[in-house]
């Protein structure tokens, strides 16, 4: 199975987000630069990111992207599920039944066991996916990668996130609470 690069590029957006302070937010031009995609290309995947409720947009000059929900309660799954779409990665067009040597329908009342077996591997494949979080994938990373990698990134972080104005009444959400 081959995933498109989007999906790369989607949950690493998503897991440097997880790093974004408060309600502050991330312009989508410093995570195309921060990858080093083109932003067009990154701002499809970031709208569908959106669409998908995994990601918050807020508009205007220091508006951006964060994350819509905690990263405890994002999955792979979400995010690949959200750039790929839903639909299985194989799908059976039943092509045992064209070509010269077809019978009649009644030949074919038992599944195709090869659509059986690939629809097998994609629910083993989307369960695996499942039960890894986002934050986890980043608590791994700060843990076990590079420090000078992890410095580079938080700093990244640090220079192009944007605050945001929050009404006196409100309190901002903690990276717990997004």
């Amino acid at each position: 199975m081959k995933l498109g690069e989007g999906v790369e590029a989607a949950i690493h957006c998503a897991a440097m987000l997880a790093g974004v302070d408060g309600a502050a937010t991330m312009p989508g031009a410093a995570m195309a630069e921060a990858f080093g995609v083109s932003p067009s290309y990154l701002l499809k995947h970031l709208n569908m990111l959106t669409a998908a409720g995994i990601l918050e947009s807020v508009p205007g000059p220091a508006g951006g992207y964060r994350l819509a929900k905690p990263s405890e309660r994002i999955t792979l799954l979400d995010i690949v599920l959200a750039v790929e779409g839903r639909e299985p990665a194989f799908r059976c067009g039943e092509i045992r039944q064209r070509g010269p040597v077809r019978l009649d329908a009644s030949a074919y009342v038992k599944p195709c066991g090869i659509n059986a077996a690939m629809l097998k591997a994609e629910r083993a494949y989307r369960a695996a996916l499942a039960e890894v979080r986002l934050s986890a994938i980043v608590a791994d990373y700060v843990s076990e990668a590079d420090p000078r990698s992890v410095a580079a990134g938080c700093a990244f972080v640090a220079r192009y996130q944007r605050p945001q104005k929050v009404h006196p009444n409100q309190v901002p959400p903690s990276k717990s609470e997004r």
